[in-house]
């Protein structure tokens, strides 16, 4: 079974629940990994989510060594590009790890429906 992270920066997050419930089919094939309150959000559709630290807690983080362990094969993360965020060193290392480890990231719906088809409505994932 395929894992994926589900990371959403606090404008965002309603955009993340609706993207969830439009693939929620598709999502209930994976294990769910998110940060806190995202997660928290997640868990309103009925599905099951492993929930990490808040992002600025220090979840981002926990995604990231996740990742650079090879236990994420993709991670959705609709980043606020508008806003300021403290913990934007993390973000930016999220997004290095997920290069250096050749691991999927995608920062809005089109790119994140595309890492949905490619890793769980492949016939091979079936």
């Amino acid at each position: 079974m395929k894992t994926i992270a589900l990371i959403a920066h606090d404008g965002k997050k309603a955009e993340m629940v609706a993207f969830v419930k439009d693939h929620i089919e598709s999502l209930k094939k994976a294990n769910l990994i998110a940060t806190g309150t995202t997660g928290s959000y997640v868990k309103q559709t009925g599905l099951q989510v492993e929930l990490k630290l808040s992002g600025p807690k220090g979840g981002d983080a926990q995604i990231a060594a996740l990742a650079a362990e090879g236990k994420i094969d993709g991670i959705i993360f609709f980043r606020d590009p508008l806003g300021k965020h403290p913990h934007e060193p993390d973000i930016q290392m999220l997004m290095r790890i997920c290069d250096l480890y050749d691991v999927p990231l995608a920062t809005n719906p089109g790119t994140g429906t595309l890492i949905i088809e490619g890793l769980l409505n492949d016939k091979e994932n079936d």
